[in-house]
């Protein structure tokens, strides 16, 4: 199945959705947003990240900035931070460029790596995934760089990392194509949410009106 133009999701919204999919539904189906610290942070990184325009040259590796990318098998569009690309026998011709370079897609984050969640290394497989559909290649690993630690992590793009991929986008599409938000699953993660006073999680854990009824009317009768 192809995803046409009008169908395609951004790429940055399984990183919500893997953190929480109230928060995914909030800014993508109902074009909620709000700031925080952590996300005005996080900006800042990547407008450091997206400097550069133009690609530069270190030795035998292609630094491109800000590559936009899309799958229609996916139904997503969106960009990457970074993309190296390496010269490699088993990598793709790049136009202008002598030889064959392997992309390595890289992600920049502000904060460290996180242990709750999977939700950083599924928006760069994603990322992966669009460039082997666009190059006709075939791409293994790449990195997280977190912005707390100053340190990169080597992502491996497993096949279990990329059956969840398709899981989690699946079930994106379909709540998108009903527009449906899901109730919230309260966490210790809901304090650090830059859509806490939007979202209400302690709201939506109250019972229904019928549930209440029919527990006031069970007491009544006891």
């Amino acid at each position: 199945m192809e995803y046409s133009e009008d169908n395609l999701l951004m790429i940055s919204g399984i990183q919500h959705f893997a953190f929480c999919r109230r928060q995914w539904a909030l800014i993508h189906i109902e074009q909620q947003w709000q700031e925080n610290i952590r996300t005005i942070e996080g900006e800042i990184l990547h407008e450091r990240a997206h400097d550069w325009e133009l690609s530069e040259k270190r030795h035998n590796i292609i630094v491109s900035r800000g590559i936009a990318v899309i799958s229609h098998n996916l139904g997503v569009y969106g960009k990457c931070d970074v993309v190296e690309f390496h010269r490699s026998d088993k990598g793709v011709k790049i136009h202008g460029r002598e030889g064959l370079y392997l992309p390595v897609p890289i992600e920049y984050k502000r904060g460290k790596p996180k242990e709750e969640h999977d939700a950083d290394e599924l928006q760069l497989c994603v990322q992966a995934m669009c460039l082997e559909e666009m190059l006709s290649c075939r791409i293994d690993e790449g990195y997280l760089f977190y912005g707390e630690t100053n340190h990169r992590l080597k992502i491996e793009f497993t096949s279990d990392l990329r059956g969840k991929v398709k899981t989690i986008l699946k079930e994106m599409h379909e709540l998108y194509n009903r527009r449906h938000t899901p109730k919230v699953r309260i966490s210790k993660s809901c304090k650090a949410c830059s859509l806490t006073e939007i979202c209400l999680p302690k709201l939506c854990k109250n019972q229904s009106a019928i549930k209440y009824i029919q527990s006031a009317i069970t007491e009544n009768f006891l």
